[in-house]
């Protein structure tokens, strides 16, 4: 698909900077992606490498936590007093 010329393309620092720095995103992530993130020597947690958990990322793409579930992490957002979206 050739792009628009008559559609902005935007830069990552562009996009955080429309609803910035109040914007954030939720989604779901696997606990692969957290695991491959701690150090060998941390062992105080459990997760399946298959379990689903919720992130919420800042516009820029910038991973800011990681929770059990959905509500969570759009409670965790709104207290923080951040405007969650949700990403499919």
């Amino acid at each position: 698909m050739t792009p628009d010329p008559a559609i902005p393309i935007f830069t990552a620092e562009a996009f955080a900077a429309l609803g910035a720095p109040d914007l954030v995103y939720v989604r779901p992530i696997k606990a692969a992606e957290i695991l491959a993130d701690v150090p060998a020597d941390v062992t105080d947690f459990d997760l399946s490498p298959d379990q689903t958990l919720y992130a919420v990322f800042r516009a820029d793409g910038a991973r800011l936590a990681v929770l059990t579930d959905k509500d969570s992490a759009v409670a965790a957002a709104l207290a923080h007093e951040l405007a969650p979206v949700s990403v499919h």
